[in-house]
C-alpha cells in the first residue's frame, strides 16, 4: 500500500464510498466529449496512463497536462471524488487492474479493408465495452427511481427518433407485453401532442444520445410542465434535455469512426438501459407479469408452430 493510499485510509477516506476503478474509465469517456478543453487533457491524461498518473502530485499532473492545479482538482469532482487525493486513488486501483494479466485492449478502428474476421472482432469487442462502461456507469438510484415510477404508471409515452426511435419501440414493446399502457412516438408532432395529455402519475421517457435532439427535449418538456415523471437516457450527463428530467440514466459514450456512426454505438448503451427498466418493471409488477408474459407466448406459439411445418 502506498503511502497515499495509507494517508487517505487515515483521514477516513474510502474507496466503498467512491466510484469503483471501472467505473472511473467509463466516466472519463462518457464525460470527457462535454468537459472544457483544459479538463479534456487532464481526463485524457488519467485515462491513457492511470498508473502514471497516480504517481503524481496536483502540480505534477497540472504540469503534464498544461493546465492549473484548479483545473484538474475540478476534473477530479466532475469525475465524481471530493479531491484530487480520491482520485489518484482510484488510478492506482485502475492500474492495478489493468496489470493482473487481463488482455491488452485491441484496437476498434475498422479500416475499408479489414478482413470480415477483423471486423467481427472489433465490433465485438467494442460492444462489449459499450456495455461494460454503461453498467459502470449506469447510477442505480436513479435507475430504481424510474421502474418505481414506471411500474405505477398510468401511462407511459417513450419519445426517440432514428436509432433512438428503434429503441424506444423496444421499450414500448416490452411494457406492453408485461400488460402496462406505453406508447412510442418518433413523430414529434404526434409527441408534443400527446406529451400534452400527461399527468402526475403518467411516465415520459427521452432517449437521444447527443441530449440535443430537439424533436425529443419538446415533448419531454410539455411532459415536465404538465406533471408527468420524466426520465432521460442519454450519453451527455449535462445535456439540453436532462433539465426537464426528473431521473437521468446515462449511457456510454462509444468512439465512433468512418464505418461504425455514433448512432450504433450507442445503441447498444440504450438496450442495455431499457432491458434495466424493463426487468426491473417486471419484478415489481410479477403477479401481473408473468401472467400477462405467459398470455402474449401463448397468443404467439400457432404462428412459431406453423412457421417451423412449413407451408
Amino acid at each position: 500500500m502506498t503511502n497515499e493510499v495509507k494517508e487517505i485510509f487515515a483521514r477516513g477516506g474510502s474507496p466503498a464510498v467512491l466510484p469503483a476503478p471501472a467505473a472511473l474509465a467509463a466516466k472519463v469517456r462518457t464525460l470527457a466529449p462535454s468537459m472544457t478543453r483544459s479538463m479534456q487533457r487532464v481526463a485524457e491524461a488519467v485515462a491513457d496512463d492511470p498508473a502514471g498518473c497516480a504517481a503524481l502530485t496536483v502540480t505534477g499532473l497540472a504540469e503534464l497536462t498544461g493546465t492549473s492545479e484548479a483545473t484538474v482538482v475540478r476534473t477530479a469532482r466532475l469525475l465524481g471524488y471530493p479531491g484530487y487525493r480520491d482520485l489518484r486513488l482510484a488510478l492506482a486501483g485502475l492500474a492495478a487492474q489493468q496489470q493482473s494479466g487481463r488482455a491488452p485492449a485491441i484496437t476498434t478502428d475498422i479500416a475499408v479493408d479489414d478482413p470480415i474476421a477483423d471486423v467481427v472482432a472489433k465490433l465485438a469487442y467494442d460492444e462489449q465495452q459499450t456495455l461494460a462502461d454503461t453498467a459502470a456507469g449506469l447510477d442505480t438510484v436513479q435507475l430504481t427511481a424510474a421502474v418505481a415510477a414506471l411500474a405505477g404508471a398510468r401511462r407511459t409515452d417513450v419519445y426517440g427518433v432514428g436509432a433512438s426511435g428503434l429503441v424506444a419501440q423496444d421499450l414500448t414493446q416490452k411494457l406492453l407485453r408485461i400488460g402496462l399502457l406505453a406508447h412510442a412516438h418518433s413523430d414529434p408532432h404526434l409527441a408534443v401532442t400527446n406529451a400534452v395529455q400527461l399527468r402526475s402519475g403518467d411516465v415520459a421517457i427521452a432517449i437521444t444520445h447527443s441530449g440535443t435532439t430537439g424533436d425529443v427535449i419538446e415533448p419531454l418538456r410539455v411532459a415536465f410542465e404538465h406533471g408527468a415523471t420524466t426520465v432521460a437516457v442519454t450519453g451527455r450527463p449535462d445535456s439540453p434535455v436532462t433539465q426537464y428530467a426528473d431521473h437521468v440514466l446515462t449511457t456510454s459514450t462509444a468512439r465512433e469512426s468512418e464505418l461504425r456512426p455514433a448512432a450504433m454505438s450507442s445503441r447498444t448503451g440504450q438496450l442495455l438501459v431499457v432491458d434495466c427498466l424493463f426487468v426491473g418493471v417486471a419484478q415489481r409488477t410479477y403477479e401481473s407479469a408473468a401472467p400477462a408474459l405467459a398470455a402474449s407466448y401463448e397468443a404467439l406459439a400457432h404462428r412459431h408452430q406453423a412457421a417451423r411445418k412449413g407451408p
